[in-house]
């Protein structure tokens, strides 16, 4: 979304809201009765004659703001109630029962009107950089529409569908959740024809309780796939049990597996090697061997998300060729593993989320680098949220792995990461080595702390949750060796 909303690809006037979404018209002062092609859910985002969709949040009740919304330019408002307030121009209200689920059956409408062929991705890590990863293959050949920033929720995500743009061939849609149910109504909506189940990690233990229940959620991709009589095709990991045990129920077209180590996937990585900053690995699918298949990025989780991403493309049509090219072309999201140098230390960037599967992902890379570079491995590691009566364990076990795996100088960062500290010192890193601060609000006590313990040649990896806020220290960092 821009400063001035959406654009739609086609216009919409009142009365087709009301049919998509089962609504009711209801003329104010005489009515507006003409048609817009932009749409916001922010009255400050308006543009002269848009859609308005009030959403009532946490924080803010979007109904609390038409009458600005219309000052600003709507002349259609899509609404739970009728405003009290009177207006002096002719607009359109579009009377639902929730206006969240009136934005998902716009956006499901759109999908379909466009034409556009659908992917979805979900899983506890890495759905982010999968998505990137197959919308960069299918770009290759394809004109292809994609999540853009965290618009992977019951909000975004239709407002993804809405900004479909004219001639689309693929829409890539990221499906996250924090509750059971979630995913199944995001499906039902996206309706895919490939989907994707990265993993199933422990993120979201807090509210799901079980990484059972975090499978079973995940697995409400398949709802809106079209059953086994239909031409969807789920793509899951093979190397996690919890799925790759109940493929052979899953009510849809088809099951492909990928894995690194189980031999009976579809899609398997052998020969991982590290090229400077990429990762270079052969592939096993469909009775044949697609040798050095390069991906800018290093990690074992990004030869994962990788190889989900080859199989979508050749489940697509594309070539072998179409699609190493489109993944020599990735380029990763934003705070996702960014590697560059500063005042000769290279940082590992890795600021946008965590969890306990993605933390030891990070801390692998980092010693593996660090050990390429011939300096010492350094990890920022801040707090990991939402594991609920897990989170003192899991955060006492990432100690335990950052110590065994080699990092020699540790910071933590937040309170929950405190136990990563105690964890590591009992495990091996020597104390004087690691550096406490539980102010999440001060990260220019960390950045000191660093800037005090490192040295050219070292390796640093910053990764926490993204409530943390890591990259404020090194922005701090940053601003001070600059003067």
């Amino acid at each position: 979304m821009n400063d001035n909303g959406i654009r739609l690809f086609r216009s919409v006037n009142a009365c087709y809201v009301a049919d998509v979404t089962g609504g009711v018209v209801c003329p104010v002062r005489g009515g507006f009765g003409g048609s817009v092609d932009t749409l916001t859910t922010d009255s400050r985002t308006m543009s002269d004659g848009a859609l308005f969709v009030a959403i009532a949040g946490e924080k803010f009740d979007g109904h609390d703001y038409i009458s600005g919304a219309v000052l600003n330019g709507a002349r259609i408002i899509l609404a739970e109630r009728m405003p009290e307030d009177e207006f002096n121009i002719g607009i359109d209200i579009v009377i639902v029962e929730s206006t969240v689920r009136a934005l998902g059956a716009l956006g499901g409408a759109f999908i379909r009107e466009s034409g556009a062929k659908t992917v979805a991705v979900t899983g506890s890590v890495g759905k982010t950089t999968t998505k990137e990863y197959i919308a960069a293959c299918l770009s290759s050949r394809y004109r292809v529409h994609k999540t853009e920033g965290n618009r992977n929720n019951e909000i975004g995500l239709p407002l993804t569908a809405l900004s479909i743009g004219e001639g689309t061939e693929y829409a890539v849609f990221e499906c996250g959740m924090s509750a059971l149910g979630e995913i199944e109504y995001l499906s039902n909506i996206v309706k895919p024809r490939v989907g994707v189940i990265t993993n199933i990690g422990t993120s979201h233990m807090e509210t799901l309780g079980s990484r059972e229940n975090i499978a079973k959620a995940k697995l409400e991709l398949v709802s809106g796939m079209g059953g086994k009589d239909g031409d969807g095709v789920l793509i899951i990991n093979a190397d996690e049990p919890l799925l790759y045990t109940v493929r052979e129920t899953l009510p849809v077209g088809s099951v492909v597996t990928a894995a690194l180590h189980n031999r009976s996937a579809d899609y398997r990585a052998v020969n991982l090697r590290r090229v400077g900053t990429g990762t270079v690995f052969d592939l096993i699918y469909n009775g044949r061997v697609a040798t050095n298949i390069e991906i800018p990025a290093l990690g074992v989780h990004n030869v994962y998300d990788a190889l989900y991403a080859f199989a979508v493309g050749i489940i697509c049509g594309m070539s072998e060729a179409e699609i190493r090219g489109g993944l020599r072309g990735f380029r990763g999201a934003a705070m996702r593993q960014k590697i560059y140098e500063q005042n000769g230390i290279t940082i590992i960037e890795d600021c946008y989320n965590a969890s306990p599967e993605s933390m030891r992902a990070g801390i692998d890379v980092l010693v593996s680098l660090a050990k390429e570079k011939g300096g010492r491995p350094a990890a920022l590691l801040g707090d990991m949220r939402e594991l609920g009566e897990y989170s003192r364990l899991l955060h006492d076990q990432l100690g335990v792995y950052a110590a065994r795996a080699g990092v020699k100088i540790l910071f933590t960062y937040g309170t929950l990461a405190e136990s990563i500290a105690v964890s590591a010192v009992g495990n091996g890193i020597r104390a004087e080595n690691v550096y406490v601060n539980l102010d999440c609000r001060d990260p220019a006590k960390t950045g000191d702390m660093i800037l005090g313990a490192l040295r050219p040649g070292d390796v640093l990896l910053v990764k926490a949750s993204r409530a943390v806020a890591a990259e404020a220290v090194l922005e701090y960092m940053k601003k001070k060796t600059s003067n």
